[in-house]
């Protein structure tokens, strides 16, 4: 089994493909219940944090995300080095992070709380990561405003009409060109421009867009 800090020194030395291989090896040699706590040892990232006090109301509390959901939904939407990775709610950075390691993606972070954005902005320092940033905002007041796109994460980050607003401007993008969207702890999404692609998990379901079909803003 590969140590964390072995697998620490490859991710900060190793040429992007490199590094790709060489955790999704160490991932594949864990047994699956040791996986989440080999990835935060390898990021040094705590795995529940306590939420600061600008967390607003009808947000939810940071929910870590396991690791072989995060693969699994890598993989269904099939995100590779030419897509642009964004986490709604990104906490400490473990899915932007991943995501960009697993497959070369450049990866945005959109995070409301400033601790959080704080820890994530270190740990991407920490691995040199020119492709990963976080942005520190509400992400139902600036997931318009990146329309460079192409992948969006969602895990269960608010609901009622921070939600809508954000589905309606992943319209707006969509109506560009395919975009995915991989959605944790949320209900079936409905809308007419979606098309479920699988949901291999039960807190998981990954979609894409459907040109032609509900995608113009009306």
């Amino acid at each position: 089994m590969t140590s964390a800090e072995a697998m620490r020194r490859t991710l900060c030395a190793a040429a992007p493909e490199r590094r790709a291989i060489e955790l999704r090896g160490a991932l594949a040699a864990l047994p699956a219940d040791a996986r989440d706590e080999w990835v935060d040892d390898v990021l040094d990232v705590d795995e529940v944090l306590d939420d600061g006090p600008d967390l607003p109301a009808g947000c939810v509390p940071y929910l870590p995300t396991s690791v072989d959901v995060i693969v699994s939904a890598l993989e269904l939407a099939s995100v590779d080095r030419h897509d642009v990775f964004v986490d709604v709610g990104s906490g400490v950075g473990r899915v932007t992070t991943l995501a960009h390691l697993l497959t070369g993606a450049s990866a945005i972070g959109i995070e409301v709380q400033a601790g959080l954005v704080e820890r994530s902005r270190a740990l991407t320092r920490a691995l040199d990561l020119d492709r990963v940033e976080t942005i520190h905002g509400d992400a139902s007041e600036l997931i318009e405003t990146l329309s460079t796109g192409t992948v969006f994460f969602l895990n269960c980050p608010f609901s009622g009409a921070r939600l809508e607003r954000v589905l309606e401007a992943l319209r707006s993008i969509a109506a560009a060109r395919t975009i995915r969207i991989c959605c944790l702890h949320l209900p079936p999404l409905v809308q007419p421009w979606f098309e479920l692609i699988g949901a291999p998990w039960p807190e998981l379901a990954v979609y894409r867009s459907t040109a032609g079909r509900g995608t113009k803003a009306s």
